[in-house]
């Protein structure tokens, strides 16, 4: 953790690597997990799709269509490499109003998660997790508005010891701050901790932090890179908290 407070997220793949390493003989040599840290968008509640889609009814509308492999790159962190509202003006040479788009698009977004439920499994890991004693925590590059008007909507918000979001940090994923952040809130260390994470660039975030990784990736990532995760389920509903724990210490163990 001290390498990344230090240096951040322009740390060498070589420093990443032995960090891991570092937190990796941490696991193997205690055993103990004492807390759960979720991403929010695309793992506890599918919102990606949506996210997608307000924008592909809008650039539909002007003949237009969605740079999908462009946008994906941005799932769940930054949107600074990607403006639709520019990339629309230059496929179009139109004058378009950039503030009126956005104010549309984010309202349609808005509607169509309105009545989204929580991901399959979540309930029981929360549930389970309760039931162990374990930390319960969420780190989102979404907004404290946005996860905790979500997770208040659907029954959850107090489940949780720490909601970690954009707002609290000065970087979003792929750099660790949110799961450092997240961490420190927690009382835990690195080692104590698994994420359950959807996208690459939330798994990158993770591991930089030395956390052990698991990728629930969903209908929208199921087919981005995800092999820098530790562990990769289709479902945290096909795998119970109880197994999943036990897997991960034999991992981490070297069984």
């Amino acid at each position: 953790m001290d390498a990344w407070r230090k240096r951040g997220a322009s740390a060498e793949p070589e420093e990443i690597l032995k960090v891991w390493k570092r937190c990796r003989q941490e696991i193997r040599e205690h055993h103990v997990i004492r807390g759960l840290i979720f991403d929010f968008d695309g793992l506890m509640v599918e919102t990606e799709t949506s996210a997608r889609d307000s924008w592909v009814e809008i650039l539909h509308e002007y003949g237009c269509e969605f740079p999908y492999p462009v946008w994906a790159q941005t799932l769940g962190g930054s949107r600074g490499g990607f403006d639709a509202c520019v990339y629309l003006a230059e496929q179009t040479g139109l004058q378009l109003d950039h503030d009126e788009l956005r104010a549309r698009r984010k309202q349609r977004h808005f509607d169509l998660v309105a009545a989204q439920p929580l991901m399959p499994g979540i309930v029981a890991y929360l549930a389970e997790g309760r039931r162990l004693n374990l930390k319960l925590g969420v780190a989102s590059s979404s907004t404290r508005g946005w996860v905790e008007g979500h997770l208040d909507r659907l029954g959850v918000v107090d489940m949780f010891d720490a909601i970690v979001t954009r707002d609290d940090v000065a970087q979003v994923k792929p750099d660790p701050e949110l799961y450092l952040l997240a961490l420190a809130r927690l009382g835990l260390e690195p080692h104590e901790a698994i994420v359950f994470e959807d996208a690459p660039n939330g798994v990158l975030a993770a591991k930089r932090a030395g956390i052990f990784t698991v990728a629930v990736p969903n209908a929208l990532t199921c087919d981005l890179p995800l092999d820098h995760a530790d562990m990769r389920v289709a479902s945290l509903a096909d795998l119970p908290l109880t197994d999943l724990l036990t897997a991960v210490e034999r991992l981490a163990g070297g069984v």
